[in-house]
């Protein structure tokens, strides 16, 4: 256990500038303070000490601020940053290296659970899920995948790559060079939501048809107006 604690610690400093030591991370950071309790719960849980786990995983909610449900699998070196909000449902699944920022969840759709015996995501290695963002039903997020901040994924992501955006879409695969790059937030490089790009050119195509319809109203009004007729002049005195 103190291996692994070593390990998460070591992990956690890497990715966060913010970390001045390892002491710092290990008794101020509520990420692995929550991760603490966690374990202890999980623990209880597997025992079918099913009330016992959810009174020590409460207490590690109110210490941290984060839920994270007895139930959850966690894998090695989760980092939750900052952490206020996060949320981890039962039958939710976490592999190693993950990163979740403040105010995820990881929650269900359905008050059941589905054929596969999970309501809850799967979220695959090295996936770094920004804050604010919402992963909801029994999806997989694929290995290597971003989801950006305030996201709402409710498909499969692919592995390796950034879905944005309500609901969430691909809005860039992930190059070898920022595969290898730790990417805060779930960040996608100068990459606009598909969502936003497919407003603007709605507006830009609104803003085409208006100036085209005014055109159009401009030459029916000059075509209405009746010519003036010129009157012969008769009689003009020299």
């Amino acid at each position: 256990m103190l291996g692994g604690l070593h390990e998460t610690l070591v992990s956690i400093k890497q990715r966060d500038p913010a970390a001045r030591s390892l002491l710092e991370v290990a008794l101020l950071y509520p990420g692995l303070r929550a991760l603490f309790f966690y374990r202890i719960a999980h623990s209880l849980w597997l025992a079918q000490l099913t009330f016992l786990a959810r009174f020590v995983s409460e207490l590690g909610r109110l210490l941290s601020g984060i839920e994270i449900h007895p139930g959850a699998q966690i894998g090695r070196r989760l980092f939750i940053d900052h952490g206020i909000g996060v949320v981890v449902g039962e039958t939710a699944i976490i592999g190693d290296d993950v990163t979740l920022y403040h105010g995820v969840t990881l929650g269900g759709m359905a008050a059941t659970q589905s054929q596969n015996g999970r309501r809850h995501p799967i979220v695959e290695n090295d996936v770094v899920i920004g804050a604010g963002a919402q992963v909801l039903g029994p999806i997989t997020v694929g290995k290597g995948a971003r989801v950006g901040a305030n996201a709402v994924a409710l498909k499969d992501v692919p592995p390796g790559v950034t879905v944005v955006g309500i609901p969430a879409q691909v809005a860039a695969p992930r190059t070898p060079a920022s595969a290898a790059a730790f990417a805060p937030y779930g960040t996608c490089d100068d990459t606009a939501d598909p969502t936003g790009k497919t407003i603007y050119a709605l507006m830009a195509e609104i803003h085409r048809l208006e100036q085209r319809l005014s055109q159009l109203e401009a030459d029916g009004s000059r075509r209405a107006q009746p010519e003036k007729k010129l009157e012969p002049i008769l009689g003009r005195e020299g």
